[in-house]
């Protein structure tokens, strides 16, 4: 038996089997995101709303702060903090959620199901 390869194929498959361990049942909504999502990539004007929204609703980008006094008693290269607890909603998380939102509003869709990233 072979060594499956270690980086997805041209369709993001890994080995004989794939890589999407799903139902079969979202193998059709799956794809049209898929194809949504590529379209949405070429799509100046999407990534356009996409920047404006992280910028203007996320507060992006975040400020580089120089940590002087941390620096100094260091003794040696100028550190800086980059001030991802400035955003609202955490670092990540609303990245992700403006997205998959305008990808959503993209396709038509009307609802959104996400995890928390938290469990709850």
């Amino acid at each position: 038996m072979s060594t499956p390869p270690q980086l997805p194929d041209a369709r993001g498959h890994f080995g004989p089997y794939g890589g999407r361990y799903v139902p079969e049942t979202l193998m059709a909504p799956l794809e049209e995101l898929e194809q949504a999502y590529r379209d949405a990539r070429q799509d100046p004007e999407f990534q356009r709303e996409l920047d404006d929204l992280l910028h203007n609703y996320a507060g992006r980008p975040t400020p580089l702060y120089e940590a002087k006094r941390l620096s100094a008693q260091l003794g040696g290269a100028r550190l800086f903090f980059k001030r991802e607890d400035l955003l609202h909603t955490g670092a990540h998380k609303i990245n992700n959620c403006l997205g998959q939102v305008l990808l959503a509003r993209r396709m038509g869709k009307r609802r959104i199901i996400a995890e928390t990233g938290a469990g709850q």
